[in-house]
């Protein structure tokens, strides 16, 4: 997983609201194409962002996109790229100005760095990253001092206003119990052995001879299925997982493994290994659910969080648009192009 490294956490905005698709008629921009960029790009509360800022952050943005290549963007769509992020710098800005006073403890800031650091294999591939972004250990630490600052305020202005009770999360369950059918429901562990797609006949036995062993610990030698699994299986995280798949619907494995497991009833082993295009396949069934509808208690806790993460998600818009409201916002970029009206449909005669 990589960390976001950037100044600010609203530059993922580019990755989040791609670039708009290459009309017929146009071509990747070239220095000469495209339009030049205003100094400063804005003043927020007589604080200016410079051309470099946003440019700086532009060139950011479509690294951390995967790929995209600033040369093949026309001048239109670096154009939108750029409004996009100066938008989210301006947000930026307003916020950090009421949240710079807020007190951060060294320990919230260190577990907090040591989380990010988490996130990577080595502390080598941490620095590989920070390096990357263009960021120093110094330029971290206050990066993320800052972004929990922003949390902080943030949360201070939200106070409640996230929050549901248990009569809407209900009330919303109910008038959307469509959402909560389920077809049949099999709960499956299963022990893997990889076999490669183009293997002669030779590795394919060879493989069936070791998921064949398996077989005979967990049938005949009675030995404990997730133990089996976690010493054998070649599925990745099968250690951890023990080879349990949760509830699955029919449709949604491949249907040689959905046809057997399907077939089976709860507690049963396959009596023999089950090939599919990602190997041999040992199979055994630890529960069924009979179509139906998701009982509230089972789903209170997802569908909480859904309301809770969209009700702040409300919120949270409200106070920036309340903070732009309330400040002195000078962007001097060039405003976005009206969409042409859609003609209207010719008058007709009115019938005698």
């Amino acid at each position: 997983m990589k960390l976001h490294l950037l100044r600010i956490a609203a530059l993922v905005a580019l990755v989040a609201h791609p670039m708009p698709a290459l009309a017929k008629d146009e071509k990747p921009s070239t220095k000469t194409e495209e339009a030049a960029l205003p100094d400063p790009v804005a003043i927020v509360e007589g604080e200016k962002i410079s051309r470099a800022d946003l440019q700086e952050a532009f060139n950011r943005a479509v690294a951390s996109s995967g790929g995209m290549n600033p040369a093949d963007l026309t001048a239109t769509q670096k154009m939108e790229g750029y409004r996009e992020i100066l938008d989210q710098l301006i947000i930026d800005k307003l916020i950090s100005r009421k949240a710079s006073s807020l007190e951060i403890t060294d320990a919230d800031l260190d577990a907090e760095i040591a989380k990010a650091k988490g996130q990577f294999p080595d502390a080598a591939a941490f620095k590989a990253e920070m390096e990357k972004a263009g960021e120093t250990e110094s330029s971290f630490r206050d990066t993320v001092k800052r972004m929990l600052q922003q949390q902080k305020w943030m949360q201070n202005q939200l106070g409640d206003k996230g929050k549901v009770n248990e009569a809407d999360v209900k009330k919303f369950y109910d008038e959307n119990k469509k959402e909560f059918e389920h077809p049949e429901l099999v709960r499956a562990s299963h022990i893997l052995i990889l076999v490669p797609e183009d293997a002669d006949e030779k590795t394919v036995a060879e493989k069936k001879k070791l998921a064949e062993a398996a077989l005979v610990r967990v049938t005949e030698k009675k030995e404990d299925f997730a133990v089996v699994a976690k010493e054998v299986s070649e599925e990745p995280g099968a250690k951890q997982s023990a080879g349990d798949l949760n509830f699955f619907p029919k449709d949604r494995m491949v249907p040689e493994f959905a046809n057997a497991a399907f077939a089976m009833k709860k507690g049963d082993v396959s009596t023999e290994v089950v090939r599919t295009k990602f190997g041999w396949h040992i199979i055994k069934v630890t529960d069924r659910k009979e179509a139906g509808m998701m009982p509230f208690d089972e789903v209170k806790v997802q569908v909480t969080s859904y309301l809770e993460g969209s009700k702040r998600r409300d919120a949270v818009r409200g106070v920036i648009d309340g903070l732009r409201a309330d400040a002195k916002v000078e962007n001097n970029l060039p405003a976005a192009a009206k969409a042409a009206a859609e003609p209207k449909a010719p008058a007709t005669e009115k019938e005698n």
